[in-house]
């Protein structure tokens, strides 16, 4: 395997082609079958990435803290920090209480993107955790376009705060700084073919994030004010 940073993406994208992984919430958006549960389970699986992402990153800042390792990892950071904000609006707007994010929906599906990220940061190659981070750059951005083009397109009542966070994606740059900081590992030696591996492995634990999201039998919030269930699920038919 050429130790090339584009040619790794290549292979990604050929792998995608040939054995995509699974977005069980777009499966339901195109057969006209997401409902609001869903989008709240999305905000609150959200929320508990965004916990997970930032440890994450500050731990891989202090493994990688040299150029272009160290800068990449601060604009990544900043970028889920930034976002923080919204992604409560959004839940607040869905309905979402405070008590319930960062604790549900339960199930280890919730908890898979975490759980791996954090393997990356104690143990990946800066070749594995930019490859993967540009991965998930594609994938997860490209999913959240097409669900809020869905919906826009649907009759669903969806909250504006839920396309202010979900539209739009990150800035070209960012993408060329993982790419950057790939080839920048794979010059120090990182193993082309183990971040390759693990990427690929990312890209499967993001479509464990959206099961997560799309499996409506497990468990309802809370309303914030008074404890009780939410409103039933409301089907949108694009």
């Amino acid at each position: 395997m050429a130790a090339n940073a584009r040619d790794l993406v290549g292979i990604l994208g050929d792998l995608r082609s040939r054995s995509p992984v699974r977005n069980a919430l777009l499966e339901g958006l195109r057969g006209g079958e997401v409902t609001t549960e869903q989008l709240r389970r999305l905000v609150a699986v959200e929320y508990r990435c965004h916990q997970g992402e930032l440890v994450a990153y500050g731990t891989l800042m202090s493994r990688f803290p040299h150029a272009p390792a160290g800068g990449f990892l601060i604009e990544l950071s900043g970028l889920v920090y930034k976002a923080h904000p919204k992604l409560r609006a959004t839940a607040r707007a869905l309905g979402v209480g405070d008590q319930d994010l960062g604790h549900w929906p339960p199930g280890t599906d919730a908890a898979a993107f975490n759980g791996f990220i954090s393997y990356l940061a104690l143990h990946g190659t800066q070749a594995d955790v930019a490859l993967a981070m540009h991965t998930d750059m594609v994938v997860y951005f490209g999913a959240c376009a097409e669900l809020a083009d869905g919906l826009r397109a649907g009759t669903m009542d969806v909250p504006e705060e839920f396309f202010a966070y979900y539209e739009g994606g990150p800035p070209e740059e960012l993408r060329d700084q993982a790419l950057e900081t790939v080839q920048d590992g794979l010059d120090r030696g990182d193993d082309p073919d183990a971040a390759v591996r693990n990427a690929r492995l990312l890209e499967e634990h993001i479509g464990l994030f959206w099961k997560a999201a799309a499996d409506a039998a497990n468990g309802a919030p809370t309303d914030a004010a008074d404890g009780a269930p939410t409103d039933a699920a409301k089907p949108v038919t694009p």
